[in-house]
């Protein structure tokens, strides 16, 4: 299971990233949440695939994914 999550996750990861921007392109608020269900993906990966040294951009991407939510939706 763990291989194959590796091996297909980049792909959904990959969709996840282009459609968020779409979305976030067409003023959609919905646009951050699907931001940041693609970050725990990202972090899910990030910790099988023990690749450390992406995981500051992950917490980044967190945080302005929240801020961001919050900004469109108050």
């Amino acid at each position: 299971m763990k291989q194959i999550i590796i091996t297909y996750l980049p792909y959904f990861l990959s969709a996840n990233t282009i459609y968020t921007m779409f979305l976030a392109g067409n003023k959609n608020r919905g646009a951050w949440i699907f931001g940041l269900f693609g970050q725990l993906a990202w972090l899910v990966w990030i910790i099988l695939t023990n690749t450390w040294g992406l995981l500051p951009m992950n917490i980044a991407l967190w945080i302005v994914y929240v801020r961001n939510y919050l900004k469109w939706n108050s």
